[in-house]
């Protein structure tokens, strides 16, 4: 129970059930409470804005007060009407018709569909300095987390590219998912510290450190482990997670491993990759002499193909357990990309790319706004109030 409810209904007792007198004008003794919490019945109200006149009686000028500069139209939806909708429609991700019905229905008022879009480009044109400010950030950070899915804009299959850390979130909608993809977004050209990915080559073409995503490695190892049979598969899961408890232990009260513990751990992965060559030898490339030689290479098994990769980027397997900042997987930029394919499952396709375009500039914008703890509602109505919330910053003027 609440001790300050927002409205109290009394239930008078009126006459005695014993003898039935009157107690119309008794006092109550004492009162049984009971509380509902409901919401009210919500509609759109209209605020009417009147400027006042006056012609000053000493000169004859017209004097004419000044109207805010949110309200710059004789008829116009305000800011937080037009929050709700993109709230409803950007982070909720509810269809336009759908989004009509609701409006109807809830608050007894009808928008248009051009409506809806216009209030969604509004945003989008308003977050364009918010947006910039969130990629430099993202480029001076020590770590950021990248990873690519499938977006089907215009009927097609393109690509939908999240760079994020642990309060900030950039999207990007490309036909791209290589390198030129990346080239367009501006970050990682640029970049110089340390970026957590799939493992995708197309990320190693930049200058910056990398790490690699161990839940990919464990999730692999454990399909070698189980359909294979290869034991070092098994020794190398529990070797990496060993590690990674280790490091949580450390990460309080320190920012670093012994380097005695470090090189054990270096020696003992060493040791689990040369067993592993063993059980997995290159593939012969040639046939015995005599035979006919079969043209193309020969395909690596899976097992080998992730041997390999193992051996190549250890030190990128094992970032995590050199600095504290890095973390032990990607899946920070995999929940951020989790969103992205629930509207794809919700809508299908985006008809346009300007709809596409808009939904990743104002779904990473709510996606900041939420790993900052702020309300999602109030930060998009700051948006139309030419004050929208920047990470490090209380209020920013448009």
């Amino acid at each position: 129970m609440t001790e300050k409810p927002d409205h109290k209904i009394v239930h008078p007792v009126t006459k005695c059930e014993s003898c039935g007198r009157s107690l119309c004008d008794e006092k109550a003794a004492s009162y049984e409470r009971r509380q509902i919490f409901d919401l009210p019945p919500i509609k759109v109200e209209v605020f009417e804005h009147q400027a006042e006149r006056k012609i000053c009686p000493n000169c004859g000028c017209l004097n004419k007060a000044t109207f805010p500069k949110e309200v710059a139209h004789s008829v116009q939806y305000g800011t937080r009407l037009k929050s709700v909708a993109t709230y409803l429609n950007q982070y909720q991700l509810v269809p336009f018709d759908r989004l009509n019905e609701t409006f109807v229905d809830l608050f007894g008022h009808h928008l248009s569909q051009s409506t809806l879009i216009d209030i969604n480009r509004a945003c989008y044109n308003i977050l364009e300095p918010v947006e910039e400010a969130i990629k430099q950030q993202l480029i001076a950070a020590p770590v950021i987390c990248l990873d690519e899915t499938g977006m089907r804009i215009e009927g097609k299959r393109n690509w939908s590219h999240v760079v994020s850390t642990e309060n900030l979130t950039y999207y990007a909608a490309s036909i791209h998912r290589g390198s030129k993809a990346n080239e367009d977004m501006g970050i990682l050209p640029v970049y110089r510290g340390t970026a957590m990915h799939d493992g995708w080559f197309s990320y190693f073409k930049f200058k910056c450190k990398h790490a690699l995503c161990n839940s990919h490695h464990l999730r692999d190892l454990s399909f070698i482990h189980e359909e294979d049979k290869q034991n070092w598969a098994k020794d190398l899961i529990d070797h990496l997670i060993n590690i990674k408890a280790i490091v949580d232990l450390r990460k309080p009260i320190d920012s670093k491993l012994d380097i005695a513990d470090i090189k054990d751990f270096e020696d003992r992965y060493d040791h689990i990759i040369e067993k592993a060559k063993l059980e997995n030898p290159p593939p012969i490339t040639s046939n015995s002499e005599g035979q006919i030689k079969k043209r193309g290479k020969k395909k690596k098994t899976k097992a080998l193909n992730l041997l390999e990769r193992l051996d190549k980027y250890r030190r990128e397997a094992l970032a995590f357990m050199y600095d504290f900042e890095v973390p032990f997987d990607n899946n920070l930029a995999e929940r951020d990309q989790r969103m992205v394919k629930v509207q794809q499952k919700i809508s299908g396709n985006f008809r346009s790319w300007e709809g596409a375009r808009i939904f990743c500039r104002i779904r990473g914008y709510i996606s900041t706004v939420k790993k900052n703890s702020v309300s999602v509602i109030d930060a998009i109505q700051g948006v139309f109030e030419g004050n929208p919330f920047i990470p490090g910053k209380t209020l920013v003027s448009a």
